[in-house]
């Protein structure tokens, strides 16, 4: 990119992670993905860019920001004109009762860098570097194991698959177990999940099942700095939204892959942990000090960054788009 918003793009995150931290374990889901998106959308405006959502909150939350199609940035003459892709909470729910995997994630390219997908889900199967181009969404369940196993050197005893734990995912669950693979079930949260398939020294090889459209394109803009690959099929919801597509000329069995979904070569992924996870630890308070930490990458440099942030609370303000200026303590005071 023509300029080095990475800094910014991490500033982004952790202050929608700081703002859905304060509901944890409170119940309510909505309250925690307003108090994210908000944050998000104001802290956004602070970056010199001309941005625009193609990836957001709108089409399927209905939400008043944070919609596809939204500007966000400063937009002043000279500024960078970039797409922005948000999940303010991925993993709203898990926010909400005190759950580990809650991240808040945010990905930025130049303009047409982010394919666009009309379902709301996909089926998705993502790995690391090692099975990069080694197995295939359209063969059996068995056979990838079957593979993945001969590569990596491992007995498929050993193998560890991600899967959301969902009733579709029946047969998935069944065919992994009778093949004698070990299995991490997760609630919610597989944006995490897909990435931690490709993170030096994790213990996940494979992340297979049905998930969010969104979810796969975040996934994605990650993968492509790790070097890891996820592939995906448009899964309609019903024989309805399967017509719809198919009258825009879209194709339910063409496999998309990584460089299909993310079709820049230069994309900017940050993260901020909400809830301690397996990839980064959720938002911490100890006396008057709020820490966090981030993961940044870089696709252009294959650079990851890994940034532990002690946020003073004394001082510290957050920029909301529905109020302005506000300080973090003090019940969220305007300034």
């Amino acid at each position: 990119m023509e300029k080095e918003i990475t800094l910014e793009l991490v500033r982004v995150t952790e202050a929608a992670a700081l703002m859905a931290s304060r509901y944890l374990g409170r119940g309510d889901k909505e309250l925690v993905d307003k108090a994210a998106s908000d944050s998000m959308r104001g802290m956004l405006d602070y970056i010199e860019m001309k941005g625009t959502v193609v990836l957001g909150e709108g089409e399927k939350d209905q939400a008043p920001m944070l919609y596809i199609g939204e500007q966000v940035g400063r937009w002043d003459d000279g500024d960078i004109e970039l797409d922005i892709a948000v999940d303010p909470i991925d993993g709203t729910r898990l926010v909400a009762f005190g759950l580990p995997n809650a991240i808040s994630v945010i990905a930025a390219t130049e303009r047409g860098g982010i394919e666009y997908l009309p379902t709301y889900y996909s089926y998705k199967l993502a790995v690391g570097p090692e099975l990069a181009g080694k197995l295939d969404i359209n063969a059996t369940i068995r056979e990838n194991l079957r593979v993945a196993a001969a590569i990596l050197g491992m007995d498929i005893s050993e193998l560890t698959c991600v899967v959301l734990n969902r009733d579709r995912h029946r047969e998935i669950i069944d065919e992994i177990r009778k093949v004698g693979a070990r299995i991490k079930l997760i609630s919610d949260g597989d944006i995490a999940a897909a990435i931690a398939t490709a993170l030096p020294g994790g213990d996940v090889n494979l992340y297979i099942g049905v998930g969010g459209s969104p979810e796969a394109l975040l996934a994605a803009a990650a993968l492509k700095s790790l070097g890891g690959e996820i592939q995906i099929k448009l899964w309609p919801m019903d024989e309805n939204e399967r017509l719809k597509i198919a009258e825009k000329g879209y194709d339910v069995e063409r496999v998309y892959k990584t460089n299909d979904l993310i079709k820049s070569d230069n994309v900017i992924f940050a993260a901020t942990g909400v809830t301690d996870g397996d990839m980064l630890s959720g938002v911490r308070f100890v006396k008057n000090t709020a820490i966090t930490e981030s993961i940044v990458m870089r696709s252009k440099t294959r650079t990851i960054r890994r940034i532990i942030a002690q946020h003073n609370m004394s001082f510290k303000t957050i920029p909301l788009k529905s109020a302005g200026e506000i300080r973090y303590q003090n019940g969220l005071k305007r300034l």
